[in-house]
């Protein structure tokens, strides 16, 4: 997910679902540094999901 800002630029967040039912997890990242475009928000928070998820 992407959300742009007042300058032009766009933070990147992932949500990672888990579970099913009552009994499901969805955890959000957040990340800090700003991107030039869209394209380069998607990248990161992509990369960054992929390695979470991966290691737990």
């Amino acid at each position: 997910m992407t959300k742009p800002h007042a300058d032009g630029g766009f933070t990147a967040s992932v949500s990672i679902r888990s579970g099913r039912g009552m009994s499901s997890i969805d955890r959000v990242m957040r990340f800090v540094p700003s991107f030039p475009n869209r394209g380069a928000a998607l990248r990161y928070a992509e990369n960054e999901g992929t390695a979470w998820a991966r290691s737990h």
